[in-house]
């Protein structure tokens, strides 16, 4: 707009219009001031509290999101409830508002990745959902502690399993075994696993009967805990055991070469795997021995007993004590359900009262030593749950308990440096046990330290 027109437009203004229009600007300009003023003065007044509050920023304590299966919980609704006997996907996300097509594609979608009939009461499940008028957004089933199933609720409708991260620390143990006393007691008494007794058998199997222990005995152990989320949840690899009996020592010593040279040596590199195994059965005990004038219990007469008897609970596995072919699995008045394996052309063995069999032995097949070949049971002339254990050499049959085989070839010498530097670590671990605990490091610190060895990066 130019000068003059602006010029006119203000000379038709009317007197009053101007001085109305003049009050309402000098009460806009008394506001504004007004307002600075207390604005200005809000903020001097309240500047050294505010310098005050931000140094105490520090002290406030940091809220951590509460973030599982991969979600923040905290933006969504959250029903929390375990499996029932009976109930089935589909009844439980039908009160989630998913339909039946959508169900029916979560099956198809699962496939390969979790068998939704294999759902077991007492399990956890979670359903996230935004809205609980709405349909649910994540439907979540956890079989066991190492992993949970997702199921997409939404558009994708994809089943996805997802492994938790597990973590693993080094730990220690020992024990001595007392009177009247046995070795799962003893673990027991100091809040051990149960499992750990299992793993240590599994190092040691090869060296010691572990029906036959005596008060007294010693054991130190180096182990894996494993982790979830801070949670324990099970035992590892036992890395080192030592078990001391009397005035006999014996050490397993877990090594690995990531070749072919994988398991539990001496203190020599001898494989600890021998020929056989020393019992058939774990966690049971002897109740019969080889004895050629034995009175039989059910028979009441004395005829030679050419087996060991081990007792264990119905349904204990049994397994081969050393690699062969089945020569028999079959059943008679007197042996019961039996199996016998021929392991080369001079050792043979047979297993007597076994329940049943365990899937795939019958003549002819390939049995690994330790694998589970039958279960323990009573059949034939049997007064209770137990193993027969019979051993031929030659045809001849012989107690196997004073039978000595000769130990297997050691580590190459290419690889004995790398073992001794190992075995090193683990004895200076062993022999701390006894001393005060302190921090759990890392397996890899742990072992190279005891070594003297420190790990690249540590001081």
């Amino acid at each position: 707009m130019e000068l003059p027109s602006i010029r006119n437009t203000f000379s038709r203004l009317t007197k009053k219009q101007l001085f109305k229009g003049y009050i309402f600007s000098l009460i806009g300009l008394t506001l504004a001031a007004g307002a600075y003023y207390m604005t200005t003065t809000s903020f001097r007044a309240k500047a050294p509290q505010e310098v005050k509050s931000l140094s105490e920023l520090h002290a406030l304590p940091i809220v951590v999101p509460n973030e599982r299966y991969g979600f923040a919980l905290d933006t969504f609704q959250v029903f929390e409830s375990q499996i029932t006997n009976g109930s089935f996907l589909g009844d439980i996300l039908l009160k989630f508002n998913i339909d039946y097509p959508s169900i029916e594609q979560l099956v198809r979608n699962a496939k390969g990745t979790f068998d939704v009939r294999r759902f077991q009461a007492g399990k956890p499940y979670t359903v996230l959902t935004k809205d609980s008028t709405q349909r649910a957004d994540y439907f979540i089933y956890e079989p066991n502690a190492y992993e949970y199933i997702v199921f997409h609720l939404q558009d994708s409708l994809q089943v996805e399993k997802v492994e938790r991260e597990i973590t693993t620390e080094i730990r220690t143990a020992s024990g001595k075994i007392p009177q009247g006393g046995s070795l799962w007691k003893t673990m027991s008494d100091q809040n051990l696993s149960p499992a750990l007794a299992d793993k240590m058998e599994d190092a040691l199997q090869w060296s010691l009967d572990f029906t036959r222990l005596q008060a007294g005995d010693e054991f130190k152990l180096v182990y894996e805990q494993r982790f979830i989320e801070d949670q324990e949840v099970g035992i590892g690899r036992v890395e080192a055991a030592l078990y001391k009996t009397g005035e006999n020592e014996f050490y397993a010593i877990y090594y690995d070469d990531g070749a072919k040279n994988e398991g539990y040596y001496d203190l020599e590199g001898h494989p600890m795997k021998g020929s056989f195994l020393k019992a058939p059965v774990r966690a049971s005990r002897i109740s019969s021995y080889y004895n050629l004038n034995r009175l039989h219990p059910i028979l009441k007469y004395r005829r030679p007993h050419y087996g060991t008897d081990y007792a264990a609970p119905y349904g204990t596995e049994i397994l081969a004590v050393g690699n062969g072919v089945i020569l028999q699995s079959s059943y008679t008045k007197g042996n019961g359900n039996f199996v016998k394996i021929k392991h080369d052309d001079t050792y043979q063995t047979q297993y007597l009262h076994m329940q049943r069999f365990a899937k795939g032995i019958h003549p002819g097949a390939h049995v690994k030593q330790g694998q589970v070949i039958g279960y323990v049971g009573s059949t034939g002339l049997a007064t209770g749950p137990h193993v027969c254990f019979r051993f031929w050499k030659n045809g001849k049959q012989v107690n196997h308990l004073n039978m000595t085989f000769p130990p297997a070839n050691p580590l190459p010498d290419e690889l004995m440096p790398e073992f001794n530097v190992l075995k090193d670590g683990y004895l200076s671990m062993l022999n701390s046990i006894d001393q005060p605990a302190v921090a759990v490091k890392k397996k890899a610190e742990q072992v190279a330290e005891a070594a003297g060895n420190p790990v690249a990066g540590q001081p």
